[in-house]
């Protein structure tokens, strides 16, 4: 089952984009809330789950790009367990992240982050964070 589009929303370069980053089709969600119900970071997004998938079919990308809902997104794929249509709002989450950083725009600047932090904490969580937040 796919929502029906109009044409200039399906034609939209960057929905288009979007969609191939992430290898997901916006139509196939329907809005159930499934994601946005089992998501463990939603009551921190400024623009939940389900409804970053709804803005996005109806072209209202700048809406999703400026929320911090895909830099709260912690990737953990609770979002398509529980998709009866199997997309993965994680997957749309991190393609506006790459498009995002893609450009050249950070999100943290690594000058700001603490000293004492990086002296402390593990190595992989930095690298992990750094890949996440800093083109």
């Amino acid at each position: 089952m796919k929502i029906k589009l109009a044409k200039e929303d399906i034609e939209n370069p960057r929905i288009q984009l979007i969609e191939r980053v992430s290898g997901e089709d916006l139509r196939r969600c329907y809005q159930c809330g499934k994601c946005s119900a089992g998501c463990p970071v939603s009551f921190a997004m400024e623009i939940p789950p389900s409804q970053v998938m709804r803005f996005l079919q109806l072209g209202r990308v700048d809406e999703v790009m400026n929320a911090n809902s895909m830099w709260t997104c912690v990737g953990c794929l609770q979002c398509y367990s529980r998709c009866p249509q199997g997309v993965s709002v994680a997957a749309v989450l991190e393609a506006t992240r790459q498009i995002t950083l893609r450009k050249g725009t950070d999100h943290e600047k690594i000058k700001d982050v603490p000293f004492p932090f990086l002296k402390n904490a593990p190595q992989q969580a930095i690298v992990c964070g750094f890949r996440k937040f800093v083109s």
